[in-house]
């Protein structure tokens, strides 16, 4: 038993002050020995998902709780969807603001070029993942990419629906009912491909067309998923978007949807991704 409560009352209020102080001149953070330049050198990295088109982030759920299983911090990035330099714009600000120590940024199809274009913006990426994705050089569009396979009729492929405010010419892109379970969710079950119909988020066709930036896969490591089966980018392109990037590649028998596919795979990439880059 303490004999002497107020000496006991004015150690604590000593010690509370100390660390208040210690709070204020660190800017809220206690420094530890294992900390440099802010970062804890053991923590895992944050994973932050980037969908594509027509998509949410839903398709990474089972990735996502893969990832919680193990440890990892992940967050949804919700992609706007509407030009690149803007949605690579939006990621860049997310990322600053909303994530803390080492992140591994994960891109989807079209979220690929937004990754590639926002990742280095925050000195703490550390890593890309692509899947069944998009990885342009600079100056390069996604139709640039896509027409190195022949030419594309996006009337076959899309129903275009205009949206207040658009620049003249625009509209946003859904893909047609009957191709969206044979292009973009080919080879998984009738009930899931209508549940992704149902659900399928616009592109505004501007983003197809927009050149991108200096890529961030020229300074940061890179790992790939690459669909055998993919209608929606053709493996031939995504081989080729690979090796330019020197990324890792892992090829599965899938279609565009990888990571709803076969998210075991997805999530053995990312965490070789971390082990490569601790």
């Amino acid at each position: 038993m303490n004999r002497n409560p107020s000496r006991a009352r004015r150690r604590f209020s000593v010690l509370a002050m100390l660390t208040a102080l210690l709070l204020l001149v660190s800017g809220g953070t206690i420094a530890t020995a294992d900390t440099t330049a802010g970062r804890t050198t053991s923590a895992k990295p944050t994973v932050v998902l980037v969908h594509g088109a027509w998509a949410d982030a839903g398709g990474f759920a089972a990735v996502e709780t893969s990832l919680d299983l193990a440890g990892y911090k992940v967050q949804e990035f919700a992609n706007p969807l509407r030009s690149l330099e803007s949605d690579s714009a939006y990621l860049a600000a997310y990322l600053q603001q909303r994530t803390e120590g080492p992140v591994i940024l994960v891109g989807h199809s079209y979220g690929g070029a937004v990754i590639t274009n926002a990742a280095t913006a925050d000195p703490d990426v550390k890593a890309l993942v692509y899947i069944d994705a998009f990885v342009p050089d600079q100056g390069e569009s996604l139709t640039d990419l896509l027409t190195r396979q022949g030419p594309v009729d996006p009337t076959q492929l899309f129903d275009f629906v205009g949206y207040p405010g658009a620049p003249e010419g625009d509209a946003d892109l859904y893909l047609k009912d009957e191709v969206f379970p044979v292009v973009f969710a080919n080879g998984l079950p009738s009930l899931v491909q209508s549940q992704l119909l149902a659900s399928q988020r616009p592109l505004a066709a501007k983003a197809l067309a927009e050149p991108s930036g200096e890529p961030a896969w020229k300074t940061l490591p890179s790992w790939y998923v690459k669909g055998s089966k993919d209608q929606i980018v053709p493996p031939a392109l995504q081989q080729f978007m690979a090796d330019r990037a020197g990324a890792t590649v892992t090829t599965v028998s899938t279609g565009h949807l990888a990571m709803v596919a076969r998210p075991d795979v997805v999530t053995a990439t990312i965490l070789r991704a971390d082990r490569a880059t601790r």
